[in-house]
């Protein structure tokens, strides 16, 4: 596996030439393939960085003990890799200390010991799973933008950083379509309570975005404005009895089956609203013949009705205001002529999500986020929580005068 700087391009040209011999690219020699990049760029970076006098040592990743699940294009971190990896890196340090400049994304299949990738967010998964082997205070990872920000900059261009996030909230960004991390990519740095700070390569004194596990909630409301369109969303409902037993079950049973996943879910007892993400549905676009499968297995129990161009707008933020984050959102798409079609809220404690038509939704989010971050709505509802004729104690009481 071990790789000369010499034999590198070698062995590429001669597994270009098998491609085309052979004119096939399954997953495994795909993944193979484009290890060259990184490796090489690796390479040129160490040498680089010993040439202005910093020593440096360029490694691997699959050299070095990231021993993954065999699943090419998309592999798992398995938990071996953590010792090995800090046996490896430790061990050379001590021995003769130098910066390790490590390939990112790239791990050696359990069973076949072949080069395989970590697919999407791999290079962080790659940062934080070298964090968490050794242990570090804090884990890095910087990006072309100032840390998270309030919504996506392309939408509103009034978009601020966050400077604090949970891991939590951090995830659910993500999921619903923050593209600064992968919430697999950090998984380490949360098993390991490693704060991970998001920053800037193009702007490195802004301060950028700490995540950690936890956070001071008490005067934080709205955190962040995430959209993902695009969005298919089924209404179901039940051709039977009302209450009628296992409908549920059945439902969800039907998306197992076709390997689909589902994004928000609301439901009554005979009911169900839910939304599909296309790029879950077999790491590609869900085509029309697949969605009439879908709806075709429904409705052998319910009556389905398809909803497409639809986009979600997640609020992350405190859900202990809840009351409040939706009374302000309403009030806000209610001037704008908006109807929400379904809300879902509670499974994630830190995240609502409304539905709204795909054609609706930039204008929300600028809407949205000019009411909250904007137009003083923080200083508002901090003068409106402090009694006007009291104070609080250090247990949270008032007493009047």
């Amino acid at each position: 596996m071990t790789r000369s700087k010499y034999s590198l391009l070698d062995q590429l040209e001669q597994l270009l030439k098998g491609i085309a011999m052979m004119k096939e690219l399954t997953l495994r020699t795909r993944d193979y393939l484009v290890s060259f990049g990184e490796c090489m760029s690796t390479r040129i970076f160490a040498a680089y960085m010993n040439k202005l006098g910093k020593k440096a040592r360029q490694y691997d990743a699959f050299d070095i003990g990231f021993i993954t699940t065999d699943d090419f294009t998309n592999a798992d971190i398995l938990e071996v890799t953590y010792p090995t990896v800090a046996k490896r890196l430790n061990g050379d340090w001590m021995d003769d200390p130098a910066i390790p400049i490590v390939t990112g994304f790239l791990g050696k299949g359990c069973k076949s010991c072949a080069v395989t990738t970590l697919g999407r967010g791999g290079s962080d998964l790659t940062a934080t799973t070298i964090g968490k082997s050794l242990g570090l205070r804090e884990i890095q990872v910087w990006k072309d933008v100032d840390g998270v920000l309030t919504c996506d900059p392309n939408i509103y261009a009034n978009a601020i950083p966050v400077p604090y996030l949970t891991f939590d909230e951090a995830a659910e960004l993500a999921y619903f379509g923050a593209q600064v991390l992968h919430p697999q990519s950090m998984r380490p740095a949360r098993e390991g309570g490693i704060p991970v700070r998001v920053k800037n390569s193009y702007n490195r004194h802004a301060p950028g975005t700490v995540i950690t596990k936890s956070r001071d909630m008490s005067k934080s409301i709205l955190t962040s404005i995430v959209l993902k369109s695009n969005v298919t969303m089924l209404d179901i409902v039940s051709t039977r009895m009302l209450g009628q037993y296992g409908f549920l079950a059945k439902v969800f049973s039907i998306f197992e089956d076709l390997g689909i996943s589902v994004d928000c879910v609301a439901t009554s007892e005979v009911s169900i609203s839910l939304t599909l993400d296309p790029s879950k549905l077999w790491s590609r676009e869900l085509i029309q013949q697949e969605l009439d499968h879908v709806i075709e297995e429904l409705e052998k129990i319910a009556v389905v009705h398809l909803l497409q161009k639809r986009s979600i707008i997640s609020l992350i933020g405190n859900v202990q205001r809840s009351s409040l984050i939706l009374e302000k959102a309403f009030n806000v798409l209610r001037r704008n002529g908006v109807n929400v079609q379904m809300i879902s809220q509670g499974a994630s404690k830190v995240n609502i999500s409304l539905v709204v038509n795909d054609s609706e939704a930039k204008q929300c989010v600028q809407a949205l986020h000019s009411a909250f971050f904007e137009n003083g709505f923080l200083s508002e509802v901090e003068a409106a929580d402090v009694p006007q004729n009291g104070s609080l104690n250090s247990n949270g009481a008032i007493y009047g005068n």
